[in-house]
């Protein structure tokens, strides 16, 4: 056993290391010189070295483009996923420069690709605005490829140089002329940075260039595939290209939604820097639809320039619904979540000295630019709604349901917690909690019917493992709203269980589970029943899929017995329809089988649940997270709202996709 910190024999061994002829001294302290750094600690510079690293590496080099674009001397920029998964990207820009840097004495190509913290961003006439930091962003991609090539044209010739594992490997030399110019850049991932996938997704990629499409009105980005071609040998390309820029964006993000009022644009500039923000309000009961940017970077975590559009708006509709007696002198104000409800915005900010808050720039950190926010859409959303009243009447009139809605929501936590107090056990009487108070080691079973939670009762590990079964419907929260769902006694009892609390009052450090396991049936209604509370918590607890708690239980849909065994044993279990014919042609002969088909959770044994399902050693659970918001937003809105029309267009659209569906 190991002795306590401060145990006597603590010290004696902490003393016999400190008298050790060990030196300390400067040849201790080591020095990692050019991108050594990155290659050590990659992680600090790409956020992850898994698949959001990996696409990171493309984004960094188109990021280079779209400033050339931002600076007026770009419009097209091309993007190729090869065969192998190397990428090239292709601009219509400047091209780096290649004449010899002033300090560095070498080509400023290679200045840029080699040396961290080196580029036209930092000073200078090079860009006024910049979102990838020209320099240190590519300079990155060096050193987490194994190989890396770069054309450049302009001034009338084309110049090559190499890289290798971020080390210049060709010298820059001309290889012809050039009637354009541009930078063309080709890398290959390290798949020893790259352990985890070195395999690009081409929606991720997609999804990306759309958005930065709709930011830079205008900009042509074209995306080829080479890894997936037509009948004549075409790779797939997809080109995004959009004339209403920001306006297009809101007008995406709420396709398939009943709308209140025309998109609302603006835009203000400042010796800081400008702003455009557009907006629409629908009847979706959504707050997740307010994206901000800075400098065409997606800032996920908001910042100043989401403070100061928050602040504006809540403060121009109370104004507006003060001043025509919507609002009574009685009447509380609107909240920000009241005025937001159903809100899809779009506010981008381009600033000279972008502060972000980490290296992959999640957050803004610059205060000037928050009163130039709060300016613009206070005067901007002001001057429209005195200008249009019949949807600014529809507008407050959604706010002030939100409002109602909010009230009653409040009523039904608060009656939840005087619940909670006078009982003496105040979780939902149908759960069946684990003994461990440590969230970290615990799990929830969230299974439907009352069979399937006694077989996962009985199979679980009492310590770690609690079981809820659902009973009742579940409400889809989309078309209810909060009010409507806190009254619902089965979503009641899913939000006293998990302990987080709702609305206003939530809070993810209070989650009583860090894994929350959705356990459905693998048939139709398992599935319908998972993606209502798929909705549920991406509606009301998005901060729980963001954490990594949420995740679906994968049973075995087919297991495999030896015909007229007397033993109920099964041989294999299988958990794809594709996988079964495959799996019997494994056997010298499948006939000795019988196949049995598992409908629900309630035809396995306890053992089986155990084994096939929620044992930790052997079980596959599949992680919920959110890769593209604005995507996730449109699919649940469609799906799960009230509109038939775009959810039969849906279906009719991946009707070709559907295998195996089981009637």
């Amino acid at each position: 056993m190991r002795a306590p910190p401060h145990s006597p024999s603590h010290y004696k061994r902490s003393m016999s290391v400190a008298n050790k002829p060990d030196h300390y001294d400067g040849s201790d302290i080591q020095v990692l010189e050019g991108l050594e750094a990155v290659r050590k600690r990659p992680g600090m510079y790409i956020g992850s070295t898994g698949p959001r690293g990996l696409h990171h590496l493309v984004y960094e080099v188109v990021d280079n483009s779209v400033d050339e674009a931002l600076a007026g001397y770009c419009d097209e920029i091309g993007v190729w996923i090869h065969p192998d998964n190397s990428i090239t990207v292709e601009d219509n820009g400047r091209g780096i420069p290649v004449d010899k840097h002033p300090k560095e004495k070498i080509p400023t190509v290679e200045v840029v690709l080699t040396i961290l913290h080196a580029g036209g961003k930092f000073g200078g006439e090079g860009y006024k605005v910049s979102g990838g930091l020209h320099g240190v962003g590519v300079s990155v991609v060096n050193a987490l490829s194994t190989r890396v090539e770069v054309n450049v044209k302009r001034d009338g010739k084309e110049y090559a140089i190499a890289f290798d594992h971020g080390k210049t490997c060709e010298k820059l030399h001309e290889v012809g002329t050039a009637k354009h110019t541009g930078t063309k850049t080709t890398f290959w991932p390290d798949p020893a940075i790259f352990t985890e996938t070195t395999v690009y997704d081409y929606d991720t990629l997609a999804s990306r260039f759309r958005e930065m499409a709709f930011l830079n009105k205008g900009l042509k980005i074209v995306l080829h595939d080479e890894r997936v071609t037509d009948a004549d040998g075409k790779p797939r390309t997809e080109t995004f290209q959009y004339a209403g820029g920001i306006v297009d964006f809101v007008k995406f993000l709420n396709e398939g939604k009943e709308t209140l009022n025309k998109p609302i644009y603006f835009e203000a500039e400042n010796a800081d820097g400008t702003v455009e923000v557009a907006m629409q309000w629908s009847t979706s009961y959504s707050t997740n639809s307010v994206m901000a940017f800075a400098n065409n970077i997606n800032t996920h975590e908001g910042g100043t320039h989401l403070d100061g559009f928050k602040q504006a708006v809540t403060r121009s509709i109370n104004e507006y619904a003060r001043s025509k007696g919507i609002l009574k002198e009685k009447d509380s104000n609107l909240s920000g979540d009241d005025t937001r409800e159903g809100l899809a915005a779009i506010i981008s900010v381009k600033l000279h000295d972008p502060q972000f808050e980490g290296q992959t720039k999640t957050k803004l950190g610059n205060t000037e630019i928050r009163p130039l926010v709060q300016n613009a859409v206070a005067q901007g959303l002001g001057e429209y709604l005195e200008e249009n009243p019949t949807p600014a009447k529809r507008i407050i009139g959604k706010a002030t349901q939100a409002l109602k809605a909010r009230e009653a929501a409040r009523k039904a936590r608060e009656m939840t917690r005087r619940k909670g107090v006078l009982d003496s056990f105040a979780l939902p009487g149908k759960l069946a909690d684990c003994s461990s108070k440590n969230p970290s080691e615990s799990e929830i079973f969230i299974v439907e019917g009352d069979s399937a939670g006694g077989s996962a009762k009985q199979a679980r590990d009492r310590k770690t493992q609690a079981i809820l079964p659902l009973r009742g419907k579940i409400l889809n929260v989309e078309r209810a709203g909060l009010h409507r769902s806190l009254s619902s006694e089965t979503i009641s009892s899913l939000i006293t269980a998990i302990g987080t609390n709702i609305g206003d009052d939530f809070d993810a450090d209070q989650a009583r589970y860090h894994r929350i396991i959705i356990m459905t049936d693998a048939d139709v209604d398992g599935a319908h029943i998972r993606c209502l509370l798929l909705t549920f918590f991406y509606r009301y607890m998005p901060e729980l899929i963001n954490r990594g708690y949420i995740y679906i239980a994968q049973p075995p849909i087919f297991g495999l017995k030896k015909k007229n065994s007397r033993s109920p044993k099964i041989e294999r279990y299988i958990y794809d329809e594709s996988a079964l014919s495959a799996t019997l042609a494994e056997y010298d002969d499948p006939n000795r089988f019988d196949v049995q088909r598992y409908k629900g959770l309630g035809e396995m044994d306890p053992d089986q649940l155990w084994e096939t399902t929620m044992e930790p050693a052997t079980r596959t659970l599949l992680q919920v997270n959110i890769d593209d918001a604005a995507e996730a937003e449109r699919v649940v809105s469609e799906l799960m709202g009230d509109l038939v029309e775009p959810r039969k267009e849906f279906i009719q659209k991946h009707a070709r996709d559907v295998r195996f569906l089981d009637i």
